[in-house]
């Protein structure tokens, strides 16, 4: 089984609560999996060569919520190429903003240019039409863990 670490970018606390609903999934799953709420540059550096989620709501105009900027930044301005790195990214939106699921987006973008494996596919998660996020994205957890 993988060990699992899972980044939170949150706003209002769904996407922590999504996260809480993931981990649950994936230790169920027999994985080994730390959540950090407010997770830093050495913690990402410590499951360098694991797995990691991203679970990460979307500001209003697009960007990414204040609690996980400085380990976007860290990871763009301090890392390059990271191959043995694999991840996955749970992106929560509301499609009603041209910027749907744009922090989601932006973390996969920058780990593809870093040349991180992604695993699955990326989800968004529309608010629009699942006020619950926790429960699609469980669904999706127990198909993306299974391919760990």
């Amino acid at each position: 089984m993988a060990q699992i670490s899972i980044f939170v970018g949150t706003v209002y606390g769904n996407a922590l609560l999504t996260a809480e609903e993931v981990e649950s999934v994936l230790t169920e799953q027999g994985h080994q999996v730390t959540l950090f709420e407010d997770g830093g540059f050495e913690q990402w550096q410590a499951y360098a060569e694991r797995v990691i989620l991203i679970i990460t709501s979307t500001t209003g105009q697009g960007g990414l919520p204040d609690n996980i900027v400085p380990l976007f930044q860290q990871v763009k301005d301090k890392l390059g190429h990271q191959p043995a790195l694999r991840y996955g990214v749970i992106a929560l939106g509301d499609s009603s903003y041209d910027t749907f699921c744009g922090a989601g987006h932006a973390f996969d973008a920058l780990l593809q240019e870093q040349g991180v494996t992604r695993v699955g596919d990326l989800l968004e998660i529309d608010a629009v039409e699942h006020p619950e996020p926790e429960t699609l994205a469980c669904r999706w957890a127990a198909e993306w863990g299974a391919l760990l």
